[in-house]
C-alpha cells in the first residue's frame, strides 16, 4: 500500500554482492525496477533506455536497480547482450519474494522462457523504506514512461507531493455512507 513500509528485498548484484534493501541506506529514493528477464525484448529495450538515463535520475538522488528472477548466467548475459553499462542488475528473485511485492508471476509459454519469472513492476521507494509509487503489470508492455518518471519525480521531490492512493476501502466506505446520510 503506497506510504506503508516495503517488502524485505534480498537479490544478489552482479557486482558480487548480496543486496537486502533493508540494509541499503539511500538519501531520497530508490527507484525498483522488476524485470521479466533475458528473454524479453521489451525489458531490454525498457532496461536498456533506464540504463541510458541513470545519470539524468543520479542527478535527483534516485538510486535504481533492475532485478529479475534470472540465474547468475542469465543476469551476466542480460548486461553484455544489452550492453548495459550503469545500471545495478539483481538476480535470482525468489517466486516467493515476487508474490510478496505483488508481482505478477507468469509459467513460460515458450522455450525461450523460463518455467516461471514476474511480470514487470516499478517501485519508487523512499529512504523511510515506504512506498511512493508502484506500477505493475501483467503483460510486458505499457510501462511508465521513463521521461514522464523523471519529471514526476522532479516535481513530487520540488513540491513536497504527498503519497497518493493511501485511502484503504473500508475508510472509503464508511466516507460513502457519510455522504449517503447527509
Amino acid at each position: 500500500m503506497p506510504g506503508e513500509k516495503v517488502p524485505e528485498l534480498k537479490v544478489n548484484i552482479l557486482n558480487g554482492e548480496d543486496w537486502k534493501l533493508s540494509e541499503d541506506a539511500f538519501t531520497n529514493m530508490k527507484l525498483i525496477v522488476f524485470y521479466r528477464g533475458l528473454h524479453c525484448p521489451l525489458c531490454k529495450a525498457y532496461v536498456g533506455e533506464l540504463d541510458k538515463k541513470i545519470n539524468e535520475f543520479a542527478q535527483l538522488d534516485i538510486d535504481i536497480v533492475a532485478i529479475s528472477g534470472d540465474s547468475e548466467e542469465k543476469a551476466k548475459l542480460t548486461k553484455a547482450k544489452w550492453n548495459l553499462q550503469e545500471i545495478k542488475i539483481g538476480y535470482n528473485h525468489s517466486v516467493e519474494s515476487m508474490a510478496k511485492w505483488g508481482l505478477y508471476i507468469s509459467e513460460g509459454a515458450f522455450p525461450s522462457e523460463p518455467s516461471l519469472f514476474n511480470e514487470p513492476g516499478i517501485f519508487l521507494i523512499k529512504s523511510d523504506k515506504t512506498l511512493f509509487f508502484a506500477g505493475v503489470n501483467n503483460a510486458p508492455f505499457a510501462r511508465p514512461p521513463l521521461d514522464d518518471l523523471i519529471s514526476g519525480i522532479k516535481y513530487i521531490t520540488t513540491n513536497d507531493y504527498p503519497v497518493r492512493g493511501t485511502v484503504e476501502m473500508s475508510k472509503y466506505n464508511m466516507v460513502e455512507e457519510l455522504i449517503t446520510n447527509t
